[in-house]
């Protein structure tokens, strides 16, 4: 036990700079750690993914920059958890780490075609919370960031999230290095499945990789000098309901048959009036 507390005691500051997620939190209790949440196969699982200067030879470019590297393989091992829309979950940091790099937080979600522990994440992703500068006056290069020195990563899964099994994306966007183009990703993957759902049409989507490009201005930031807006990388977040484009879509399907229906109505009203005049007529 020594020496386990000792071990522990010279990994935290290490994992502190870099990190991983591996436990679910669902409405504040905390799963068992890696129970829900797919492992990796890097050198140090800790290590970020970057565009440059990168280790293990993961870049946002890489298929497993969906999960982290090598995380399908441990899909099998990984249990699936119910969790009902509208719950409030959080992806918590191993170790007793936390989040100190100044950066953005996001969670997406995917819907597996079957069981989520056979889908490798290929599929449509939506980002369903995000979190970027909490309060402009503290320090831009520290704890201005909301996700400055904590933990965790918390969110609500949409009420009207259609049921079915799913990946969980949580994500960490370290950017104190990113004025050089070395901005650190770190993520993994959960595995759910979601009940008690809705009808919504989670949207817009992306894919990974391909949602990020290595000259996006989110990566390409400076955080020094002073606070200044910071443009967010990837799609707008899903709340619920549909989204813009499918909305348009089904808008532009029911103008048509208001519009096919009413000039049916009104061929039928001439075809009435013209059948009243001949009958009247002769």
């Amino acid at each position: 036990m020594k020496f386990s507390l000792l071990a522990l005691a010279a990994i935290a500051p290490m994992v502190s700079a870099h990190y991983f997620f591996d436990t679910l939190v669902i409405d504040g209790k905390e799963t068992g750690t890696s129970e829900y949440v797919r492992s990796n196969t890097r050198a140090a699982k800790y290590n970020p993914t970057k565009w440059i200067n990168t280790r293990d030879d993961m870049t946002p470019d890489v298929l497993d920059f969906r999960c982290n590297k090598g995380a399908f393989s441990f899909a099998d091992q990984t249990g699936t958890v119910e969790v009902k829309a509208g719950s409030k979950l959080a992806l918590k940091l191993a170790v007793g780490a936390t989040m100190q790099h100044p950066g953005p937080a996001f969670v997406y979600m995917s819907k597996a075609p079957s069981a989520a522990k056979e889908y490798q994440g290929d599929g449509e992703w939506f980002k369903i919370h995000q979190e970027g500068v909490c309060d402009k006056s503290k320090d831009f290069t520290r704890d201005a960031w909301c996700t400055w020195d904590k933990d965790r990563i918390e969110f609500t899964i949409p009420a009207s999230l259609p049921d079915g099994e799913y990946l969980i994306r949580p994500e960490h966007i370290g950017v104190h290095g990113a004025a050089g183009g070395e901005a650190e990703f770190y993520n993994s993957c959960a595995q759910v499945k979601v009940v008690g759902g809705g009808n919504g049409i989670p949207g817009p989507t992306v894919k990974f990789p391909g949602a990020y490009r290595k000259d996006d201005p989110s990566f390409n930031f400076s955080i020094w000098n002073g606070y200044k807006d910071y443009p967010m990388p990837g799609p707008e977040v899903w709340t619920g309901g549909s989204d813009s484009s499918s909305a348009s879509a089904v808008a532009s399907i029911n103008a048509t048959a208001a519009a096919t229906t009413s000039d049916e109505n009104d061929k039928d009203t001439c075809e009435s009036r013209f059948t009243r005049c001949v009958r009247s007529c002769f």
